[in-house]
């Protein structure tokens, strides 16, 4: 599958420019419930008419990052790359929710000082949600079969196991995936964005 970054604009939306885009960054651990968020999400925004895109990160990694490896420097790119094209985007009306799993809490400040440095007058644009799933609960899930893989000793360095995970500090939301279903954590972001 390739990744898609073209702009959704829905029948009957808004004009762009009469718009405020956001960045809605879903920060967590692989297979904490990111890419289903924000494909949700963006069901929801997309029916309220307003032009929307979803970064994924293993999607991106196939396209705009796909020179990159795992080391921290690289990790640490990757969160960079996806985060420009995201406040590319949203200074142009558009919402994006980007689901990566930026481990390091540096990136993921730089990337919201860029928001905030090029709109400084508009420091909710950058919105930070921490999908915060326990790792026995995301190694149940194992979406792709990681958590199974670094068990059985085929790959390391995985996310929040034998790699760290810095959680933020101060995320404007923290959801708990093992605690709220998928309609209550679109309402609690929708709260958030609508402050």
């Amino acid at each position: 599958m390739s990744a898609q970054f073209a702009v959704q604009t829905p029948p009957g939306s808004v004009a762009l420019q009469s718009l405020r885009g956001r960045t809605i960054w879903l920060t967590g651990l692989p297979s904490a419930g990111k890419t289903t968020i924000a494909r949700a999400l963006a069901q929801r925004l997309a029916e309220e008419g307003r032009p929307v895109e979803v970064l994924d990160g293993d999607e991106a990694r196939q396209v705009l990052t796909s020179g990159l490896g795992f080391s921290r420097a690289d990790r640490d790119e990757n969160v960079r790359r996806i985060g420009y094209v995201a406040d590319l985007l949203s200074r142009n009306g558009v919402d994006v929710i980007c689901a990566v799993i930026s481990p390091f809490r540096g990136a993921r400040d730089e990337v919201r000082d860029r928001h905030a440095t090029n709109t400084p007058d508009d420091p909710a644009r950058f919105v930070e949600v921490w999908v915060s799933t326990p790792v026995e609960v995301c190694s149940v899930r194992d979406v792709k079969g990681l958590y199974a893989r670094q068990r059985a000793g085929e790959i390391s360095g995985l996310t929040g196991v034998d790699d760290p995970y810095e959680p933020p500090i101060a995320a404007d939301l923290e959801l708990r995936t093992d605690e709220l279903d998928l309609g209550e954590c679109i309402e609690r972001i929708l709260e958030v964005l609508e402050r």
